[in-house]
């Protein structure tokens, strides 16, 4: 899955969904069952702060994608500052993009 269709998805689920900004965030929110999709960035330092979320992600059977930059990360989801991750918890109108990307 490309950068590119990933942060397409971050940010109509930002528009017409719902969504869950930085590790905590995201952790809590795969530990509920809330999230639908997750987005980790790779620049992320320590990785210790995200390196459970794909064992996680797994676990739980959420899809999970990794990004190069943080600060696009963060941009795709709106904020101004970089995050090492997002939980989508409401695609939104995003379902059918995450669905049609297939595995």
């Amino acid at each position: 899955m490309s950068d590119e269709a990933v942060f397409e998805i971050v940010e109509v689920a930002k528009k017409t969904g719902k969504l869950k900004k930085g590790s905590n965030e995201v952790t809590k929110a795969l530990e509920k069952g809330q999230a639908k999709f997750i987005v980790v960035a790779k620049d992320t330092q320590p990785k210790e702060i995200v390196m459970h979320l794909p064992l996680l992600a797994k676990e739980k059977g959420v899809r999970y994608a990794e990004v190069e930059k943080k600060d696009e990360l963060g941009a795709a989801a709106g904020l101004p500052l970089g995050t090492a991750a997002i939980a989508v918890t409401d695609l939104g109108e995003a379902a059918e993009m995450l669905k049609q990307l297939g595995e």
